[in-house]
């Protein structure tokens, strides 16, 4: 109970999924996030067995869920032998302890199952770094319950706090290796701008969006590499940088770590530096799933950290992804009760809403078809080589 890694290498486990619908969410919406916590899960090893939801108007402080939902789920999980339950909130030590003893099975909280994919993710040392600090930070809080065995001791004469002192002893370790941690990132920090400033003043594009919309996949297709792409969450976590040749104009194209519905705070921190990659860009090119029914909140998840680092106001490209895979609603015409939404939208129509919202500064591709590719490196092109003619004036083969 209470490992920091619960779920690396694991073989497949049964896993529920908890959450709530606060009085400000609808059913379907609580059930879209339902839907992406069990992405998570299957990318974590587990498969779902059933979710269970809630009506509250808010969490309950100490179990999260009302005592009677958690005594139905404790009713599922004895009869159907479920090994994990995850909840689509990041959970407080007190909440964790309290539905572990009412359980007796392991539990996860949201934040918890994004910092092990992203531990069993992670490849380079300083993306390994990155994610053992924040799993440290997220265990700081929570070390309480790891002790929970040494409860029964009560005090008295040769019985007084041997599991207080442990816990101590653990909270000072566990300081002292967030201390290192982070004086090795700041070391790494400064190599990474150092790289980045090596690279001269060639115009920089840096590819950002949701996870799993196919960004590696983009990568892999403008530059002509080899970056590992799954359908996934979070296949991609270090920044892969690779130099790509537009008709005359050299650009260094960076592919960078999805981002998420409720990121943990943890996470963003550690992965400031790859953040940099973006703060540090000329162009972005902002990929989105068209494909996916709920595509406009993942634009705003996206929009809200851009603005959180300074971002938002760049110069950018709408990319669509996933064209080959979208499918309207039908929409009877007869039907004079429904109104048609956006839902009912077909492609054509969609392109016209957002080459207006854009002003014209979107495409609509299909990475794994290579459909309208040529189109998204003409457009890149017209973004990228003013900058490029700016830095470089008296360069005149751009014309």
């Amino acid at each position: 109970m209470g490992q920091e890694h619960v779920l690396i290498d694991a073989t497949e486990e049964r896993c529920i999924l908890v959450g709530v619908i606060p009085q400000e969410s609808t059913e379907a919406q609580a059930i879209e996030y339902i839907e992406e916590l069990e992405f998570l899960a299957l990318t974590a090893g587990a498969i779902t067995q059933k979710y269970f939801l809630q009506n509250v108007q808010f969490p309950n402080p100490k179990t999260y869920v009302g005592t009677g939902k958690l005594e139905e789920i404790r009713e599922y999980v004895v009869a159907r032998n479920i090994d994990l339950v995850i909840f689509d909130d990041e959970l407080s030590p007190s909440q964790l302890r309290n539905i572990e003893r009412v359980l007796e099975v392991k539990v996860l909280d949201r934040n918890n199952l994004i910092l092990d994919i992203f531990a069993s993710r992670a490849r380079t040392s300083y993306a390994r770094t990155q994610v053992e600090l924040a799993q440290l930070q997220y265990l700081l809080p929570r070390l309480t319950r790891l002790w929970t065995h040494l409860e029964r001791q009560k005090g008295g004469i040769g019985m007084r706090g041997p599991g207080e002192t442990q816990i101590e002893t653990d909270r000072r370790i566990i300081q002292q290796k967030v201390a290192l941690l982070k004086l090795k990132l700041l070391k790494i920090d400064k190599q990474m701008a150092t790289q980045r400033s090596n690279r001269g003043k060639l115009v920089r594009v840096a590819l950002v969006g949701y996870t799993n919309v196919g960004k590696s996949t983009l990568m892999n297709l403008l530059s002509k590499s080899n970056v590992l792409a799954e359908n996934k969450l979070f296949a991609t976590l270090d920044t892969t940088v690779r130099k790509i040749q537009i008709e005359n104009l050299p650009l260094l194209v960076s592919d960078t770590v999805g981002f998420i519905r409720k990121l943990p705070t943890q996470l963003v921190e550690s992965f400031k530096s790859t953040l940099d990659e973006v703060r540090e860009a000329d162009v972005l090119l902002h990929i989105v799933d068209i494909s996916h029914k709920n595509f406009t909140e993942h634009i705003d998840s996206v929009n809200k950290i851009m603005t959180e680092i300074e971002s938002i106001d760049k110069p950018s490209i709408m990319v669509f992804n996933k064209i080959d895979a979208y499918t309207s609603e039908p929409y009877d015409e007869m039907d004079l009760i429904n109104e048609r939404t956006e839902k009912n939208f077909s492609i054509n129509e969609w392109q016209k809403t957002w080459m207006n919202k854009m002003e014209g500064n979107c495409v609509f591709i299909s990475a794994t078809e290579k459909e309208n590719i040529q189109e998204l490196r003409t457009k890149l092109y017209q973004v990228a080589a003013p900058i490029y003619a700016e830095r470089f004036p008296f360069n005149q083969f751009l014309y």
